[in-house]
C-alpha cells in the first residue's frame, strides 16, 4: 500500500534538512551523531508505514519532532543561541526574563519528544497491539519513559568513547548532575500535557478520536 502524499511530503522534508543542518553545524565533529539517525531512519520509516499505516497526524508529529531535533543539531541541542536572537529580535534578553542559568533549548527539546511522540505511541498501541483507549495511553507514558532512559544511557555509553569536549558538546548536560533526570521529566510532561489536552478535547466532542 503506497503513503499517502502528505505523509510522503513530511518524510522528504525530514531528509530535506538534514543537508540544512549538517552544513555549517557549529561542531562538525557531532554532526553524525546527530542527523546519521535521521539518514537511517527516513526509509525505514517510509517501509514501516506502509506496512503498518498511522494517520497522517501522527506522521506530523513524529516528523516535527525529527525536524526541530534537526534544528537544534545544527548548533548541538545546548548551543542554540535563541538568547542572542533574542535580544537581537526584541532587545531583551529571554534567559535574564526567565530566571534561566543555563542555555534551555536541550531542554524544550526534550520536552517536545513526549509531547510530539504522544499520539504516535497512543495510536500504536490500539491499532496494531489491540489495546484499549485507556491501556494505550498507559502505554505510551510508559514507553516515554522507557525511551527517555534508554536514550540517556545510551547518550552515557557513546560519550565514553569520545574526547571530554566532544562529550560535553553531545550531552550538552552544561555542568547539571541531574540533567538526565530532568530530561526524563518533561519528555513525560510533555506526554502529560497532550493527554490532558487530548481527554478535554474529547470531553468536548465525543465522537472525535483522540489526537485527531
Amino acid at each position: 500500500m503506497g503513503l499517502p502524499a502528505a505523509q510522503r511530503w513530511w518524510l522528504l522534508a525530514c531528509l530535506a534538512g538534514v543537508p540544512l543542518s549538517a552544513v555549517g553545524a557549529a561542531y562538525p565533529p557531532n554532526t553524525w551523531l546527530q542527523v546519521g539517525p535521521v539518514v537511517a531512519g527516513v526509509p525505514l520509516a517510509w517501509w514501516a508505514l506502509r506496512r503498518w499505516p498511522f494517520s497522517t497526524a501522527s506522521v506530523a508529529w513524529a516528523c516535527s519532532f525529527v525536524l526541530l531535533h534537526l534544528f537544534a543539531a545544527c548548533w548541538t541541542y545546548s548551543s542554540v543561541p535563541y538568547d542572542a536572537w533574542g535580544q537581537a529580535a526584541f532587545g531583551f534578553s529571554i534567559d535574564a526574563a526567565l530566571g534561566f542559568q543555563r542555555n534551555m533549548f536541550d531542554r524544550l527539546v526534550h520536552f517536545a519528544s513526549g509531547l510530539c511522540f504522544a499520539l504516535p505511541l497512543v495510536e500504536a498501541g490500539m491499532r496494531h497491539a489491540g489495546l484499549t483507549r485507556r491501556m494505550a495511553v498507559v502505554f505510551m507514558l510508559l514507553a516515554v519513559l522507557a525511551i527517555g532512559a534508554v536514550y540517556e544511557i545510551f547518550e552515557w555509553m557513546l560519550t565514553l568513547g569520545l574526547s571530554s569536549e566532544a562529550a560535553e558538546q553531545y550531552n550538552g548536560q552544561q555542568g547539571d548532575m541531574f540533567d538526565a533526570p530532568k530530561d526524563m521529566a518533561l519528555a513525560l510532561l510533555g506526554a502529560l500535557i497532550w493527554m490532558i489536552s487530548a481527554r478535554l478535547r474529547q470531553g468536548r466532542a465525543q465522537s472525535v478520536p483522540w489526537g485527531a
